[in-house]
């Protein structure tokens, strides 16, 4: 493990020694890629999710992809993720890159925005046969307020069943590679907060109605999950700084699970998620690792 830390981060500071870390408008502006089936899971338009398969036969493991974007309608997300997803299924991955309502759409918050998330996880039992997906190796990868769901989604046979949120038998998720995603909704709230907004978490959360809004909405409240955490942060990142992924892989491996810390060099909240960039890079290696590491 730390021989291959070590090596990433030799070529990590390598290839990004001269480029300047990407920024909101790189992001932004990738080409939006077309996926090889639309699935609606729901009646809303953003309940919907897109699947880029490989040219591989099956049974093909599967990424589920989620965008961040603050938990805001005004970030696309859905759409430049797609570049992403097209680069993984290059590499044989099959991807299902999830849509969900966000703040400023009809039904988003608490619980709309978490039941989507779960909806559009669980709809993949409904697709693998259809598709040769293998439903063993399932992991999620999310950047920003995505990264946070994808710990969240893999958490959700924690949560009580008197939650809105409870799913009997929700599908398993084998690894999760949070991309600066925020892990403490109520540890971390204050950081997050500076980039997206003082009352989005209360709005996303509805704290003014609930008593315990953290507890089925933060990965951190729903430990042990039982599924390992890999946190990738820039090492520029204003928004969600390599501290945050450090004390949230702190907590986890406290509580038992497996966790650990990635800090990308001379990369910032948008090179992870950029496929051109050598931090995209580094996280298909991280990928690729914990996908071999999952049991058949």
């Amino acid at each position: 493990m730390v021989k291959w830390a070590v090596a990433l981060s030799m070529m990590l500071t390598a290839s990004s020694a001269a480029a300047a870390p990407a920024s909101l408008d790189d992001y932004m502006k990738q080409v939006r890629r077309r996926p090889d089936q639309t699935v609606h899971y729901g009646p809303a338009p953003s309940q919907v999710a897109e699947l880029f398969l490989p040219k591989a036969k099956g049974p093909l493991p599967v990424v589920v992809l989620l965008h961040g974007g603050c938990f805001l309608k005004q970030y696309e997300g859905f759409e430049q993720t797609s570049s992403l997803a097209a680069d993984l299924a290059a590499r044989g991955y099959a991807v299902w890159n999830v849509e969900y309502r966000k703040l400023g759409e009809p039904g988003a918050g608490y619980p709309g925005t978490f039941q989507d998330v779960a909806t559009a996880v669980d709809r993949l039992r409904v697709e693998a046969p259809k598709y040769g997906l293998d439903l063993n190796r399932v992991i999620a990868v999310g950047h920003s307020a995505g990264g946070h769901l994808a710990l969240w989604a893999a958490s959700r046979r924690k949560l009580p069943p008197t939650s809105p949120l409870y799913a009997a038998d929700p599908l398993k998720v084998g690894a999760v590679i949070s991309l600066a995603g925020i892990g403490d909704l109520k540890g971390q709230a204050k950081i997050w907060a500076g980039p997206c907004g003082a009352d989005t978490l209360d709005r996303l959360l509805d704290t003014a109605h609930r008593k315990a809004p953290y507890g089925d909405t933060s990965p951190a409240e729903l430990l042990p999950s039982g599924v390992k955490a890999v946190m990738v942060h820039g090492e520029f990142d204003p928004v969600m700084p390599p501290d945050t992924g450090r004390d949230y892989a702190a907590k986890a491996r406290a509580a038992g699970d497996a966790a650990e810390l990635v800090v990308l060099p001379g990369a910032a909240h948008f090179d992870p998620v950029i496929p051109t960039t050598p931090a995209w890079k580094a996280v298909v290696a991280i990928l690729d690792r914990e996908m071999k590491a999952l049991p058949r």
